[in-house]
């Protein structure tokens, strides 16, 4: 759930060699509506200094604001103003690379013809062998059909591509997969269902992405009945992990006792129905749900859930799980004292966190906190490592629980690039697929190359 959506741009500028100039073009930028982040010397000279200026902004018109200020500003010269997001995908973000390089014809024969026929025969004579003989013990597929990607909403395939390379360059950094981006132009569950089980063999786990709900829980439950490897949606599993071990955190240090609160989950889509689905199996008990639509009120009630609405959890709950996307949602007087509130839309969460705690809250955090990148890459290496055919309830408990084990003190979740959590993780989900008599016994932790 962690996504702002914020304007970024570096500003050269080229101020005079003089007292206060850098600190009042500082100031303009903040009383322009803009923030600075990193200031990088360039070059300086006895007269004048050149700097690149990290500039931030909310939106368009506050940037032209914070520009405009700069520009104004006395003693400064703006040089250039670049965006490097968009140079950092220019061509893209990932690519496909030999391990070893071709440079002899014997090599060529190793790797291609008549050498790599052996291997194909060797293969054909027992499938199994593919997972040791290629590239498929580390691909997964990233699939999704752009209709709802992060706060943006049903933007197309084509446009959700930069989201799908994000996420293959998270999972090869953190734990060595190799994600594959695949764009399917339609949103028809009967078609994304037959075309991700046609090209399934070419994969060892299947990550569905950005898919709208209600579709997406059926696509997900169909082909893991048609599969024999893992298939998971991240937008359900990988935030209802992170969000659980978050709320583990929140209640170690307010003294909460989980499995005896009352839990009330705001907004059923793809990533409130999973976590009310995880806490129900954690704690045992019925999760309190709301949302505006009948049929996910109706899902969620067949599910185990109890129907409800806003009000009645605000004043019922204990602890309070919102994922609507619907900014100020839940208004300060509706908070009670001793309440651990999760709010986690972005950009605006339903209730500022700050305000939340103002008003009596024993624990509130928004999604800035709660990023789902702390589940999905080391679930997958898990899942693929110890050859499991499906990700069960139990995987994703035992991830949920590395990661609130991880946490410093003091913070909700660890830091997300903390690559030792990654592998935890990983460790975590394999040893209970072993554990359940669902995977390999062999399995070998992941270990960095």
């Amino acid at each position: 759930m962690a996504w702002e959506r914020k304007i970024m741009r570096i500003v050269r500028v080229r101020n005079s060699q003089k007292k206060g100039v850098l600190a009042r073009l500082l100031t303009a930028i903040a009383e322009a509506g803009g923030s600075a982040g990193s200031i990088v010397l360039v070059t300086e000279t006895s007269q004048n200094v050149v700097r690149d200026i990290t500039v931030n902004a909310e939106d368009k018109i506050h940037l032209d604001a914070v520009l405009e200020a700069m520009r104004n500003n006395e003693g400064t010269r703006v040089i250039e103003v670049r965006d490097e997001v968009l140079e950092l995908h220019q061509k893209g973000k990932i690519a496909i690379r030999s391990r070893y390089p071709i440079d002899s014809l014997t090599t060529l024969r190793r790797v291609y013809t008549p050498g790599v026929a052996e291997v194909c025969l060797r293969i054909a004579k027992d499938p199994s062998q593919a997972r040791l003989y290629t590239s498929i013990s580390h691909m997964v597929a990233i699939v999704t059909d752009g209709s709802a990607v992060l706060g943006l909403g049903d933007i197309g395939p084509l446009a959700s591509m930069p989201v799908m390379e994000g996420k293959a360059m998270l999972m090869e950094t953190l734990v060595g997969l190799s994600g594959i981006p695949i764009l399917l132009n339609t949103k028809d569950p009967d078609e994304i269902v037959n075309a991700i089980a046609a090209i399934a063999p070419t994969f060892a786990a299947i990550q569905l992405e950005d898919i709208s709900a209600p579709r997406c829980f059926e696509i997900e439950e169909r082909l893991q009945a048609m599969l024999d490897i893992p298939v998971m949606h991240d937008d359900q599993h990988g935030t209802a992990v992170v969000c659980t071990a978050a709320l583990m955190v929140a209640t170690r240090q307010t003294g909460t006792n989980l499995n005896k609160s009352v839990i009330g989950q705001i907004g059923l889509g793809a990533a409130g129905y999973a976590i009310g689905q995880m806490m129900m199996r954690l704690t045992g008990n019925p999760v309190h749900g709301a949302d505006l639509s009948p049929d996910a009120l109706e899902r969620f009630e067949k599910g185990g859930g109890i129907k409800s609405n806003i009000k009645e959890i605000m004043a019922r709950c204990d602890i309070v799980i919102a994922t609507t996307g619907a900014q100020n949602l839940i208004k300060p007087e509706m908070v009670r004292k001793g309440q651990i509130i999760l709010a986690l839309s972005n950009p605006n969460a339903e209730i500022d966190p700050e305000v939340a705690m103002e008003r009596g809250a024993a624990f509130a955090a928004d999604g800035k906190s709660v990023n789902n990148v702390l589940g999905f890459p080391g679930i997958f290496r898990g899942a693929v490592d110890s050859y499991a055919p499906y990700i069960t309830h139990e995987m994703y408990l035992a991830a949920a629980q590395v990661i609130a084990e991880m946490t410093p003190p003091g913070e909700l979740v660890p830091n997300p690039l903390d690559r030792k959590v990654h592998h935890a993780v990983a460790r975590a989900v394999a040893e209970m697929a072993i554990k359940q008599g669902i995977a390999r016994a062999d399995y070998v932790p992941y270990v960095e190359e």
